[in-house]
């Protein structure tokens, strides 16, 4: 009946002079409604096709020792851990951020865990030319580059309503997108060439939108989308993994951000309200899972991996998902006091037990 139902539309679409492109549309959506049938039909073997490539990645993982790893925003936090992570498999680093005192005391570090060489550039990932001269002076230092690590991250906190001038956080987007696609078009004959890996540290927040962070949230998924869409168009020939973090151990979650005048503030009471219950991974375990998941050549790694259970609620119910937010972050009566999210992490005293030491203190690099 539903096959002689579709007949009989695409029968008066054609008699009625339609143009064939609304008869194609029409015929889509009735093929598209019926669709989950098909999924049924392709899940299994496609599940099995994925045990496979897993299995296979989880037998021969990469070696890195001796190649040579870029990565950016690598004076502190997650680009920290992964210059570390990497120098225990032996690799070879070029440690890329503007705070080159603390840059030379990761590279020192790194050194002692197993590099046997690392590059200290000072640069800008906001700053194309800067982008250029740092992938060149990898390449002139080594020879090389097998694998470019895109960390570099810049968040705000705030409500959008709030904000007296957007385009204050128009460096949200600088640092976070432009500062991944720069890198990114520098080193890309040079991936190929060596038929290298390309690491992309989008967020969580790129799949679940996280109130006051309404710059910072289209920055990531704005790096997500680019991320998949290169990985189309190099057709394997350079490897692409994307991170969706959650809350990770970083200068972020110890309270630095970009305030509603986009100045940058440490702020560990605004920090509390926005992490709220989050429990927080420690920095090494995330970026221990970003190496290995670049070595094994996955394309996805979400870190703590339970957020994917959060990413399937926002595609299948975003009505509980988007009421779950809300219930968190709304501002209390009067627009003053701490959000219901700050109020219940005070309540239990849960911070100790969600939050690694190393937040407790609102310190962070300055140089």
């Amino acid at each position: 009946m539903e096959t002689l139902s579709m007949l009989k539309v695409g029968y008066t679409l054609l008699r009625s002079e339609t143009p064939a492109t609304d008869l194609v549309n029409a015929f889509m959506d009735w093929a598209a409604r019926r669709s989950l049938l098909l999924l049924a039909v392709f899940m299994p073997p496609y599940c099995a096709y994925r045990l496979a490539s897993s299995a296979l990645a989880a037998a021969a993982p990469e070696d890195v020792a001796g190649k040579v790893a870029l990565v950016t925003g690598a004076s502190s936090g997650i680009g920290e851990q992964v210059a570390y992570r990497y120098a225990r498999r032996g690799a070879r680093l070029a440690l890329v951020a503007r705070r080159e005192a603390s840059l030379r005391e990761v590279a020192a570090r790194a050194r002692e865990l197993g590099s046997p060489d690392v590059l200290v550039v000072p640069g800008d990932v906001a700053r194309p030319d800067d982008c250029r001269r740092f992938v060149q002076a990898t390449v002139e230092h080594f020879g090389r580059l097998d694998h470019l690590v895109n960390n570099a991250g810049l968040a705000n906190v705030c409500w959008f309503e709030d904000v007296p001038d957007v385009a204050n956080f128009k460096q949200v987007l600088d640092v976070n997108f432009w500062g991944t696609v720069h890198p990114t078009h520098a080193a890309l004959p040079h991936l190929r060439e060596s038929g290298g890996k390309i690491f992309v540290n989008s967020s969580a927040a790129a799949e679940l939108a996280m109130p006051r962070m309404s710059f910072y949230n289209a920055s990531k998924a704005a790096v997500l989308s680019f991320a998949e869409t290169l990985r189309v168009e190099l057709h394997g020939e350079v490897g692409v993994t994307v991170a969706t973090p959650g809350w990770v151990e970083s200068e972020m979650t110890k309270g630095k951000h970009l305030s509603g005048h986009g100045a940058v503030e440490v702020d560990q009471d605004v920090r509390d309200a926005q992490v709220g219950v989050f429990p927080v991974e420690r920095g090494e375990r995330c970026a221990e899972a970003i190496v290995d998941a670049v070595a094994r050549g996955r394309r996805r790694v979400t870190v703590p991996a339970w957020y994917r259970a959060l990413f399937l609620w926002r595609a299948v119910a975003p009505e509980v998902a988007g009421a779950c937010q809300r219930l968190f972050y709304r501002r209390s009566s009067g627009g003053g006091g701490p959000m219901r999210a700050r109020r219940a992490l005070e309540a239990t005293g849960a911070k100790a037990v969600l939050q690694p030491p190393s937040l407790r203190s609102p310190e962070i690099k300055m140089e």
